[in-house]
């Protein structure tokens, strides 16, 4: 097992090493080669595996890629096979720099494995409170008085133009209210505007699970949360 960090904040990854099965196609000295191949590659890629014997494909070797959830479980997600068998059943070719004729070998990937388990972990992992990177919305505008609605439609967009996902609420409701209730749906960001906002053209932005108030210039509240909000490999 390997400790790794990855973007979408899982601390755990364990990558298993699964070989031959007893029911298989190809012959003993293709699974052989194949084997190496991938031992060889996990090894270039720095990773530490764990056997998993007779785990892998009917037509290969694979490398499974196991996320621990908030609970402790394991499930296994990402997967990348190496396959030796199919191209040759299929005659597969193709002409290499020194022209003469190769057979290549076939990958098969599932980066994240079922979309629909990794999303499920994801969710778990971060209790529903997600990084503001990867946050569904990111950015909730709401006016303290409805006098401050178009002021407040202003901030979303120039939010929107530095590359944020927000909405506003312009709902005839008392600002706690909408605080709370966009806190308890762990929206990262909240920006309150009021009359005074609107006249020094400035927000009042609210993180969450902090009291805290921070009173920004709306150029300067674009410009700093258009840079928190990028992915980390794009930093």
């Amino acid at each position: 097992m390997k400790t790794v960090y990855t973007d979408f904040g899982f601390t755990e990854v364990r990558v298993k090493f699964s070989d031959r099965p007893v029911k298989r196609a190809g012959t003993d000295e293709t699974w052989d080669k194949a084997e190496a191949a991938l031992m060889q590659a996990a090894k270039a890629a720095h990773l530490d595996v764990e056997l998993n014997p007779g785990e892998g494909a009917f037509y290969g070797p694979k490398l499974e890629f196991v996320l621990k959830d908030a609970i402790g479980r394991d499930w296994q997600c990402g997967t990348l096979q190496v396959d030796f068998v199919l191209p040759e059943r299929l005659d597969a070719a193709y002409v290499a720099e020194d022209g003469v004729k190769k057979r290549p070998v076939m990958l098969h990937r599932a980066v994240l494995g079922s979309f629909e388990r990794f999303l499920g972990i994801l969710i778990e992992n971060f209790a529903g409170r997600f990084p503001l990177w990867l946050a569904p919305v990111q950015a909730v505008v709401a006016p303290i008085v409805s006098d401050a609605n178009d002021y407040a439609v202003e901030v979303a967009a120039a939010l929107k133009a530095a590359g944020l996902r927000v909405e506003t609420d312009l709902r005839n409701e008392k600002i706690n209210a909408k605080v709370r209730e966009h806190s308890v749906a762990k929206v990262p960001l909240l920006l309150v505007v009021g009359r005074r906002e609107a006249e020094n053209r400035t927000v009042a932005l609210r993180r969450l699970g902090s009291d805290k108030q921070e009173v920004l210039a709306l150029d300067e509240a674009q410009a700093k949360l258009g840079l928190e909000a990028v992915p980390p490999d794009l930093v």
